[in-house]
């Protein structure tokens, strides 16, 4: 019995996307090596079809750790499914790490925004003693100032920036949250609502874009792309396990 071929608008609507992605996805190298019929249409198999339910898991959507994922998918595209499973556990891992470090830097902001002192009671710092304090540069702090994140008083005599306990505290919690992944953006709507006085649901403001940011990123609501992106992962692993679960033995064993 001659083997029955699926069509790109099978692929397609079988995951949801139009066949135009299927083609790019092709061209990505996201996809095997399709065979044609005399008359140049592709030919599809059911692990054509298997192979882009997983790059679609892997790729539709904004998601953290891009990179990886690309790997990943080129990698099972090329036969390699156990290597392509190893990767998707170190995948899970990065997304698990940066969702620590994001829900770390949530706490400490809750933590100081509840009033509790971050840092002593000394006498004003300049950029430069700030700067090298707390091991950033002189550009971030006056991007940040730029940017609305900071309001720094200043000598009336120099001119020069002059970083009191309420300043140096408010950039720890700037720089912990830049280093855990959240946008400028993310932290300047958070910041204005702290400002204007109301301290509660700080959480979600980090991670809620308002309605006139008419363009945002995985940054602007990092905390739920990092809960997405796990279970991106998990999703990736399972289908993984399923296509590998469909290989002949002898195969699987030599690999």
């Amino acid at each position: 019995m001659p083997p029955s071929y699926l069509r790109t608008s099978d692929i397609a609507r079988a995951v949801g996307a139009h066949p135009n992605t299927v083609r790019l996805y092709e061209n990505w190298g996201f996809l095997p090596p399709i065979p044609r019929s005399l008359s140049g249409y592709r030919l599809y198999t059911e692990a054509h079809l298997d192979q882009m339910r997983l790059a679609w898991i892997a790729m539709h959507g904004m998601c953290p750790c891009k990179a990886l994922l690309n790997d990943l998918v080129r990698t099972a595209a090329a036969g390699d499914l156990g290597g392509a499973l190893e990767q998707a556990y170190a995948y899970l891992a990065q997304v698990r790490s940066e969702r620590a470090q994001a829900e770390a830097a949530v706490e400490f902001l809750e933590s100081w925004a509840q009033g509790r002192i971050t840092e002593r009671a000394t006498g004003p710092l300049r950029i430069g003693e700030l700067a090298k304090r707390l091991g950033i540069t002189h550009d971030m702090l006056r991007n940040w100032e730029r940017n609305g994140l900071l309001d720094v008083p200043r000598d009336p005599h120099s001119g020069y920036r002059l970083y009191g306990p309420d300043e140096i505290g408010r950039v720890r919690v700037i720089r912990m949250l830049r280093l855990a992944g959240y946008s400028t953006m993310a932290i300047l709507r958070m910041l204005i609502q702290f400002d204007q006085g109301h301290r509660q649901n700080l959480r979600q403001t980090l991670d809620t874009p308002r309605p006139d940011e008419d363009v945002y990123s995985a940054a602007d609501r990092w905390l739920s792309t990092l809960a997405a992106g796990e279970q991106r992962g998990l999703n990736v692993i399972a289908q993984l396990e399923a296509m590998i679960a469909k290989q002949p033995y002898e195969q699987r064993r030599t690999r």
